[in-house]
């Protein structure tokens, strides 16, 4: 198994886990760990596809696929959190990893992550590249947040303002219709067609800004340990619905910026 790669920037640690589908582990500010380590928590990418993909089922064309169901009846997040991952480069504050998409994948190419820190903040980039085949493809990270870390003097407070939320079904799949964003619980996705920005407060000790020109991100405050905050390209079976087609010409990039501020206690 590919060992661990770890980061280090001032009083920021970051560290990813290549052996473990490519997953971040351990995102630690002054010493204080904000990700939850229950196994298959920490934060983990979401490619070729991110959230649920409807029954498992993927046309393209006059072509149909079907993905593992692991979430059922649905398939969810992807293939790349449970596949192999290489280490391109590495320096003490920056990593490049890679994954060769294949079976179950039906599509030839490839998942690129790139991590970059800082001692304020964590760059996430994402490429998914084709070898010669298009494909439709969607990414992003899902992070589960620690509600409660020691140094602050309450729970983590979740301020965001979406456009609105997608409605979504019984069968937790978009319905199509776009309605005013609901009260939490939540376990559902939202637009920001400006770009997704969402600020985590940690009172007394953290201010966490998320930002990324992605246009939706999925919230899941179920978890009574954690949250999530899933800045995504597409919503929930948006490979079937709102394809973005990854050509040989045309890799999809995504990118997520978490940056943070020490806030004072009194």
């Amino acid at each position: 198994m590919t060992d661990d790669v770890r980061l280090d920037a001032g009083s920021a640690g970051l560290t990813i886990a290549p052996g473990d589908g490519g997953a971040i582990h351990s995102l630690t500010v002054d010493g204080t760990e904000l990700l939850r380590q229950d196994p298959g928590t920490g934060c983990f990418v979401m490619a070729p596809w991110a959230g649920r993909l409807g029954n498992g089922e993927l046309t393209v064309g006059d072509q149909a696929y079907r993905m593992p169901i692991n979430n059922p009846p649905h398939s969810i997040h992807g293939t790349a959190r449970d596949g192999a991952w290489d280490v391109i480069a590495t320096s003490p504050t920056a990593a490049t990893i890679s994954h060769r998409l294949d079976d179950p994948w039906p599509f030839a190419g490839t998942v690129t992550q790139t991590f970059t820190l800082t001692d304020i903040g964590l760059t996430l980039a994402m490429r998914i590249a084709t070898d010669h085949e298009v494909f439709p493809a969607q990414g992003g990270w899902h992070p589960w947040f620690l509600r409660e870390v020691p140094p602050a003097t309450g729970p983590v407070r979740l301020d965001f303002a979406p456009a609105w939320q997608y409605e979504r079904g019984d069968d937790y799949l978009p319905t199509g219709r776009e309605i005013a964003p609901t009260p939490p619980p939540w376990d559902d996705c939202f637009a920001m067609p400006n770009g997704v920005l969402a600020r985590l407060t940690w009172p007394g000790f953290l201010e966490f800004t998320i930002t990324s020109p992605v246009h939706d991100v999925v919230i899941w405050t179920l978890p009574e340990q954690s949250l999530s905050v899933e800045a995504q390209s597409g919503p929930p079976d948006g490979l079937n619905t709102e394809p973005r087609l990854v050509t040989p010409d045309s890799p999809l990039d995504i990118r997520v910026d978490w940056t943070w501020q020490r806030l004072s206690q009194s």
